[in-house]
């Protein structure tokens, strides 16, 4: 067990992922909540209870004002979260602002597959000062090809059309970006630029999910063989001359090479401050922890009976908040592992050494954060020669 010492101590959890609907009106086949190693959401209640939300709207309100957290991120995440209706999101988001005071500001997002993303919605939405996410997989036989109905039938054309109501005038302040899971069969930057035709403010590409024991397609033992940061530096090349939009990956990666601490819980080695609350009231951590084994995920506590800071003092949220002090000694070891950080936490599983390893994808995170690396210092030394000129 991981030993955190006495010199140590936890970080406030700063963003809330409220798991509002458990389940979901589409069928994605690489989905880590329900086609992968975790099916614990076969327990869970369909919609959160109105108890069980009152009672989690007291828990972060709780926390944000006992460490005095001036702001804290709500994420309304399932499942599906818009099949919970805009009531239970209205209701929800005015509880836990009540619950906060007057001394927090609460910013509630909400990550939508957006095939139910409509005025309705988009309204209650405006009113409350929701942000917006949606999950886009790039064009119509990228999307397709992975984000289906249960029929069989593809999401694309129902998302286009949630997309074109989101990024009207009087509703695209609210969207907050595009997900996007990497297919290395998808052309890179035409998949690009199919995000791009929406305008939005930020792009999260993410690798797919997998670990040691169940690696993702395309990721073999072969450490030469890094076919994600060829997929993903042509997409870097272009953005760095161009930078039409936000790309989170880019960006923290760049920050986290320049000395500074990444934001994102897939790369670098800030400390993890993000919390979830599944549909019965339970209090975990990351649900991407789900693709790894079952019950990964679960802490044990409950809203009902524990406060956040049970979950702060637990071993298991310690390691995910004890940067590199936590990693194991090949990444401790490695030139890069403030930039890298181990990779996300769940892609470094092997069933018989848990979490202690390096990232599934570690040859294509080295290969990435190096081209990274030697493009910002290329440009960086080019711009310090044309000075002394």
């Amino acid at each position: 067990m991981l030993d955190v010492g006495t010199d140590w101590r936890p970080f406030p959890f700063r963003e809330f992922v409220v798991k509002i609907h458990s389940r979901c009106d589409l069928a994605c086949d690489y989905c880590y909540l329900y086609a992968m190693a975790d099916q614990s959401w076969r327990d869970q209640p369909r919609r959160m209870s109105a108890a069980i939300t009152r009672q989690v709207a007291f828990r972060i309100g709780e926390h944000a004002r006992l460490h005095g957290l001036p702001e804290i991120g709500v994420v309304l995440h399932g499942g599906e979260p818009l099949l919970a209706g805009p009531d239970f999101i209205a209701w929800l988001v005015a509880a836990i602002r009540d619950a906060a005071g007057h001394g927090v500001s609460v910013h509630p997002r909400v990550q939508t597959n957006g095939v139910r993303l409509d005025e309705e919605f988009l309204a209650t939405f405006h009113r409350l000062g929701i942000g917006v996410g949606v999950s886009l997989d790039g064009a119509a036989v990228a999307q397709d090809r992975h984000r289906r109905f249960r029929d069989g039938g593809g999401s694309h054309a129902a998302v286009r059309t949630a997309l074109a109501l989101l990024t009207l005038p009087r509703y695209r302040h609210m969207f907050s970006g595009l997900l996007c899971v990497i297919d290395l069969r998808n052309d890179p930057l035409a998949t690009y630029q199919a995000l791009l035709a929406y305008g939005p403010p930020k792009v999260d590409f993410l690798l797919p999910h997998g670990t040691w024991d169940a690696p993702p397609p395309g990721r073999v033992a072969d450490p030469a063989h890094t076919p994600y940061a060829n997929w993903l530096t042509a997409i870097f090349d272009d953005w760095y001359q161009r930078p039409r939009t936000r790309v989170r990956l880019f960006e923290e990666i760049v920050r986290a090479l320049l000395g500074g601490v990444s934001c994102a819980e897939s790369i670098g080695a800030a400390p993890v401050n993000v919390v979830v609350v599944e549909t019965s009231g339970a209090i975990e951590q990351v649900d991407t922890l789900k693709a790894a084994f079952h019950g990964a995920s679960q802490t044990g506590l409950h809203v009902v009976r524990d406060s956040f800071d049970a979950a702060l003092r637990m071993p298991e949220i310690a390691a995910r908040q004890m940067g590199v002090r936590a990693l194991c000694t090949q990444c401790q070891e490695c030139h890069f592992r403030h930039a890298c950080g181990g990779g996300l936490y769940a892609h470094r599983y092997r069933a018989a050494t848990g979490f202690a390893n390096p990232s599934v994808y570690c040859p294509d995170l080295m290969r990435l954060i190096d081209h990274i690396r030697k493009t910002v210092q290329a440009d960086i030394n080019g711009r310090f020669e044309n000075r002394e000129r």
